[in-house]
């Protein structure tokens, strides 16, 4: 059902909707980020979609969402997202979560936020809400953006066609391991494929 999903989604809107989707997934819509750039990478390893054009995709729209959520902070405040949050589609309750951890990780939690289910959105809202220099938040928060899409999107295209077992991982990510150590996993099995003897 997913594949199917998807496959409709990139041959109706190609590189537009994966700027689209992360834009708007990065402030907090429904979209599975991960699944998308994962497939966008299977897709690039099948030759329907070009390595450059969905990073750049990928990317820019991630760059574009994590600054509106920068600006939403920065720009209301915490008492008129506290008001209009419902509108805002925003959870105060991953915002007291993600300022909290903001307080105890700093900066790099822009970086290694984005591996985080259902805190990253919040992340550079927070970032805002805390008045942090744009220059500083543009650093770390657009690395990060960086490492996330090139992650997924290189898993997906090591992957090839079992690209859907992320989604295995995905269910044991979530709920058993730290961000940190999930990156250190996926980083080890895409090295782990790319230096395997390819067979003729």
């Amino acid at each position: 059902m997913m594949h199917g999903h998807l496959t409709w989604f990139l041959s109706r809107f190609g590189y537009v909707g994966i700027f689209l989707a992360l834009a708007f997934g990065v402030i907090g819509l429904p979209i599975p980020d991960e699944l998308l750039l994962t497939y966008v990478g299977y897709n690039v390893a099948q030759g329907t979609m070009k390595l450059s054009l969905a990073m750049i995709s990928a990317l820019s729209g991630s760059i574009a969402g994590i600054s509106i959520s920068y600006l939403i902070g920065a720009k209301l405040g915490y008492p008129v997202i506290q008001r209009f949050a419902a509108k805002l589609h925003v959870n105060l309750e991953h915002i007291e979560k993600s300022r909290s951890m903001f307080v105890k990780y700093g900066s790099i939690l822009l970086i290694i936020g984005y591996f985080i289910p259902g805190v990253r959105h919040f992340i550079a809202i927070t970032a805002g809400l805390s008045h942090m220099n744009y220059k500083k938040f543009a650093f770390f928060s657009y690395t990060g953006a960086l490492i996330w899409t090139t992650v997924f999107i290189m898993t997906g295209n090591g992957l090839g066609a079992k690209w859907y077992l992320i989604i295995r991982y995905f269910r044991l990510y979530k709920a058993f391991l730290p961000p940190a150590i999930s990156l250190l996993i996926i980083l080890t099995l895409l090295v782990l494929y790319f230096r395997k003897p390819k067979k003729d």
